[in-house]
């Protein structure tokens, strides 16, 4: 494996590859996360070579308690890292600042990944720079994979050095862009600590919560004078208009600048909280204008603009004038800014490029994202809307079933967060006299949804809406991570599963299992379901069908395939228009235009479930070849 390379050698990584060798090289002893696209891959190295380095990893139940666990650890003395994309940091918000007020004793960096045109993040784009202000926290942001590797290290040293723990931002360029890596020296890592009592550090009450929020200010204060200038370089050239810069937008400007034949002077901020001011009035001083590139929110827009009041009043500052606060940055949105400011212009039109471009294509069939073959959630979702039919109010949430959104499931009316739907729902269901359904996957029920149910048992006034749990019993749209129901650790060991179903009984609500594969079951117990007035839960149970594939190829077995009888088969398009497994194909015979509708084999992962929902029972499984 790569990241595990012997010092010394140059080797190709992804950034969050990349991150994970330098929390190995500080000597990271403890690490705990929740998965979350764009930083899945920093937990997902750590899973795998945990045992080997001698580290302990865990995934846990969110990403509130991977920063609690981490927490202890730095505080014990083991230098502790914990990783999410940006909503997770939402979640561990409400314990960070008081640790960053209390300090820690070993290195703690918390890695954060944004997601800028929210390419796997379904609700929001956000800047977590603003946390790092909020939560007085200084914070990194590397710009390609070796610096994720460098910065990481650092990261570890200056929280250490200054006792409070450190942010290293990225975005979705830096997480999954791939470069060449030099690699240094790993360290063995130190897994065991012993916490100390201190009153003078963890007592956090006032009047000593004063105390330790001046300590915080004096430690942000010590560490602009230290590494301000010490990170923040800034590259020589031509003319008085210059480029300030931080993270994946350094790179941005520079191939855009090669474009464009142009070497201005930019100053490259890697520490962007807090932010030297020295360091920014030195660069501007003697400029005449700036443009300042960064994704999304304009901070250091708005610094550099405090900055120049006393170091450069004339100066002329550009930044979102020229650019938007939305979507991630490329060369077709940072080369027309350029043009504006330096005069010259490359020689292509970019509005005129994108004409031609949706020309090209306008008659390609788009693709819409869909639930794989097979899926236990399709027949989930199917089974629902046959008891509870178009009327109904569908609660969406975070997971693979997200896509259910989309045409022709169309049931995912509101997504607000992780385990929101049921809170939604609730407030739906007191008001108002409609069916209401909340749909959640296994790992966000763990996750973020059993408060939730539980106030349903608190709060038993109106109409209580019915949860779905779709239970894949692993993590399945980050990439198959286990949860406290798969029954394995991160680590790989065997665990006792937790059974959703008793943790539902224990919060005070009915609940059902039903196999996700049966139509005649989930049907069934949904209709039962429907009659309760009190909290009730389904639990539709049903392996994701990419991991039954892998395990049948393990075993040396063979998914069954399925066919449509052609003579049976009355073209009533149920299988493509309602059901539609991608695996189902309808398409027009020539020369007679005949419509033919059939099932692809190369796609189809046997789940059977339409073959339960084809009213002509024209779908049966397909005989190999040499079977009689």
């Amino acid at each position: 494996m790569d990241v595990l390379e012997e010092p010394g050698k140059k080797v190709v990584l992804l950034g969050n590859e990349a991150i994970v060798r330098g929390a190995l090289e500080a000597g990271v002893g403890f690490v705990a996360a929740y998965p979350g696209t764009p930083s899945s891959e920093v937990p997902m190295t750590f899973s795998r070579i945990a045992k080997k380095v001698g580290l302990y990893f865990e995934y846990s139940s969110n990403e509130k308690v991977a920063f609690e666990a981490a927490t202890g650890a730095a505080w014990s003395g083991v230098r502790a890292m914990t990783s999410q994309k940006h909503f997770g940091l939402n979640v561990a918000a409400d314990s960070i600042p008081p640790v960053a007020y209390t300090g820690v004793r070993a290195g703690f960096v918390v890695m954060v990944a944004d997601d800028p045109s929210a390419w796997s993040s379904a609700q929001t784009e956000q800047d977590t720079r603003y946390y790092a202000r909020m939560f007085k926290m200084p914070m990194l942001e590397p710009s390609n994979p070796q610096e994720c590797l460098d910065y990481t290290k650092l990261a570890f040293d200056i929280s250490e050095e200054f006792e409070i723990p450190v942010f290293l931002r990225t975005t979705t360029k830096i997480t999954h862009s791939i470069g060449t890596v030099r690699l240094g020296e790993m360290k063995k890592p130190k897994i065991r600590g012993r916490f100390q009592k201190d009153p003078d550090k963890y007592y956090n009450l006032k009047p000593h919560l004063q105390v330790l929020h001046e300590r915080v200010n004096e430690k942000l204060k010590q560490i602009e004078e230290k590494y301000g200038q010490k990170l923040n370089t800034v590259f020589p050239g031509e003319g008085k208009i210059g480029i300030i810069t931080s993270g994946v937008s350094f790179e941005y400007a520079k191939e855009a600048l090669l474009e464009l034949g142009l070497k201005p002077p930019i100053a490259k901020i890697v520490l962007t909280h807090p932010i030297s001011k020295s360091f920014v009035s030195n660069f501007i001083k003697d400029k005449e204008a700036v443009l300042v590139l960064e994704e999304l929110e304009p901070i250091l827009e708005n610094f550099v603009e405090q900055i120049a009041k006393e170091a450069n009043p004339n100066l002329v500052i550009h930044g979102k004038d020229l650019l938007p606060k939305s979507d991630e940055y490329n060369l077709e949105r940072v080369i027309p800014a350029l043009e504006k400011i330096f005069g010259k212009k490359l020689g292509i039109d970019f509005n005129d490029h994108k004409k031609k471009v949706d020309s090209a294509s306008k008659n390609l069939t788009p693709r819409k994202p869909v639930l794989c073959p097979g899926c236990p959630h399709r027949s989930t979702f199917y089974a629902v809307k046959k008891v509870f039919g178009d009327e109904a109010i569908y609660a969406g949430d975070i997971g693979c079933y997200i896509l259910g959104a989309l045409d022709p499931i169309n049931m995912q009316d509101f997504i607000v967060s992780m385990g929101a739907g049921i809170g939604v729902s609730h407030g739906i269901g007191i008001v108002s006299d409609q069916d209401v359904v909340a749909f959640v996957g296994d790992s966000t029920f763990f996750h973020a949804a059993m408060p939730a149910i539980l106030n349903y048992r608190f709060n038993n006034a109106g109409k209580t809406p019915l949860v779905v749990v779709l239970d894949n019993a692993i993590t399945a749209m980050t990439g198959h991570q286990p949860h406290p129901g798969s029954g394995f650790t991160g680590m790989g060991e065997k665990v006792e599963p937790v059974k959703i179903e008793d943790v539902v009984r224990a919060l005070g609500a009915e609940v059902k299992v039903s196999n996700a594969f049966s139509q005649k079951q989930l049907i069934q117990a949904l209709q039962e379901l429907k009659s309760i007035k009190g909290p009730k839960v389904l639990v539709s149970r049903g392996g994701c069908r990419l991991l039954t594939r892998r395990q049948f190829h393990a075993k040396g077995l063979a998914i069954p395939i399925f066919q449509i009888d052609q003579e049976k088969c009355t073209k009533c398009g149920i299988c493509t228009n309602d059901f539609a497994c991608p695996a189902i194909v309808k398409a027009t015979v020539e020369p007679r235009g005949e419509t033919v509708y059939s099932i692809n084999p190369d796609i189809c992962l046997g789940c059977a479930v339409c073959m339960q929902i084809c009213p002509e029972g024209a779908i049966h499984i397909a005989k190999r070849e040499g079977e009689k």
